[in-house]
């Protein structure tokens, strides 16, 4: 639905992490096999590079140095931290976008990042709809906080979390070599989620952990601390804590907060393990040591999760999917974040559940207010009343006529749909699809060889 075709561009924001890479190399090849896009162009340092036209043409490189970035940490596109005001502020970079996207026919713009990253995406769709050029605009997901809006866990976080439970692991370890006790503070990245510190929680139920963990979402109290780590530093000869950088006292203010704030206008934090010690020794006399993980947290490659590359590479590769497939925009809930690749609609949606046996649907206008709804018989029974003739019709050729019928199927729905509302089905701008994921399968003709394998093990993601 919705056919456009033009180039797209694919850029990096905000910090990297271990697996942000693997991102890119999904939705860059992705990108390079569908025949939507007709070019594939690479943003240096995000937006920043979009808006002084430093773009890399990707079908220029290497297919086999692409293929490194699966295990390539950092930003290799390049990355930046640039806060775009509001249009109705200043639209100066959005008219300059706008600009660029015209002289390259941008008709796809995928952004990967976290929530700053995400309301950067919203900001240039809605621009992009009111001066009415045609761009679909698809937030990648990626933080290592993971605390990005609309996502069960989020690429990144899971590398990240394995890193900080095995530095704990080993820091423990080395914590017992001397006969003379020490209290050990790590300093943990997460401003206002405690996802990383929790994560070193993970090393003590291995039985080689820290003693105390401190999170952001819990008043932090200094002289409750103290008596903390002085009470078990006495009954066992040590103590380690892990301690998220962003803990804040009971009035919100952080225990670390420096004074300065960044672009975005979040409060610079840094010296907390070592502001800490420091305080710890002063009360306590014993010998304390403070260690910052710092940016091996994000970057470290060498202790990847498997699941972490592989699920962050599913996320680009599924932005572009469902960007070409007709997904408008994303979708923000407030402004406070959004969730990527999830489609909206401008003056009529319809949400559709594809069902083995039957297709239903509602048709919504723009303020949610349900016009029609109605249904019809799946018309994919003609190979068979189950799931499973279904999927092996698909694997002995059928693929492409299954997908297209179902597809036919929804699109005389929503016809139905529209002259019950008396409207033109043309308007119909949006349309959200959902069903298990078999039907996903054949819905978009995508290779059910997954689904023949037990136990069964995503090969793609649906938006």
């Amino acid at each position: 639905m919705n056919p456009l075709k033009g180039a797209c561009i694919i850029g990096q924001s905000g910090g990297p992490t271990a697996v942000i890479n693997a991102s890119a190399l999904g939705a860059i090849q992705s990108a390079l096999q569908s025949e939507q896009v007709t070019r594939v162009l690479g943003a240096a340092n995000g937006i920043e590079g979009v808006l002084k036209e430093r773009l890399f043409d990707m079908a220029r490189e290497d297919p086999g140095e692409l293929e490194l970035l699966k295990y390539t940490p950092a930003s290799a596109l390049g990355s930046c931290r640039y806060k775009m005001a509001a249009p109705s502020v200043d639209d100066t970079d959005y008219r300059r976008l706008l600009e660029i996207f015209r002289k390259y026919d941008v008709r796809y713009f995928f952004y990967n990042g976290g929530n700053d990253s995400m309301d950067t995406c919203n900001k240039i769709s809605k621009f992009m709809q009111q001066s009415g050029y045609k761009c679909r605009v698809i937030g990648i997901p990626k933080t290592i906080d993971n605390d990005l809006h609309g996502t069960d866990h989020c690429p990144g976080f899971g590398s990240a979390a394995k890193f900080i439970a095995t530095s704990c692991m080993e820091v423990h370890q080395d914590l017992r070599v001397y006969d003379k006790g020490r209290v050990t503070i790590v300093e943990i990245m997460g401003r206002h989620a405690g996802w990383l510190a929790g994560s070193a929680a993970l090393a003590t139920y291995a039985g080689a952990g820290p003693d105390l963990v401190y999170l952001p979402e819990v008043p932090f109290r200094m002289e409750e601390f103290w008596q903390d780590v002085d009470r078990i530093y006495r009954q066992n000869g040590s103590c380690m804590v892990a301690v998220s950088e962003g803990v804040q006292y009971a009035d919100g203010r952080f225990v670390a907060e420096s004074g300065d704030r960044d672009v975005f206008g979040h409060t610079q934090l840094g010296g907390l393990g070592a502001m800490l010690a420091e305080s710890v020794k002063r009360q306590t006399g014993a010998k304390v040591r403070s260690i910052e993980l710092s940016l091996l947290q994000r970057c470290a490659s060498h202790v990847a999760s498997k699941t972490d590359i592989d699920e962050a590479y599913m996320a680009g590769k599924a932005a572009v999917e469902a960007a070409v497939s007709g997904g408008e925009a994303i979708q923000t809930d407030g402004g406070a974040g959004v969730s990527a690749v999830r489609p909206m609609f401008v003056h009529f949606g319809a949400a559709v559940d594809l069902g083995t046996t039957t297709l239903a649907a509602r048709l919504y206008d723009a303020s949610g207010t349900c016009l029609a709804s109605g249904g019809r018989m799946n018309p994919q029974s003609r190979w068979g009343a189950d799931v499973i003739s279904r999927i092996q019709a698909s694997m002995d050729g059928a693929r492409e006529e299954i997908a297209a019928c179902v597809r036919e199927g929804i699109a005389g729905l929503l016809r139905d749909l529209a002259e019950q509302a008396g409207i033109e089905t043309q308007a119909i701008d949006g349309a959200v699809i959902t069903g298990n994921t078999a039907m996903l399968y054949l819905l978009t003709a995508s290779a059910p060889d997954a689904l023949s394998r037990a136990p069964f093990e995503a090969d793609r993601l649906f938006g």
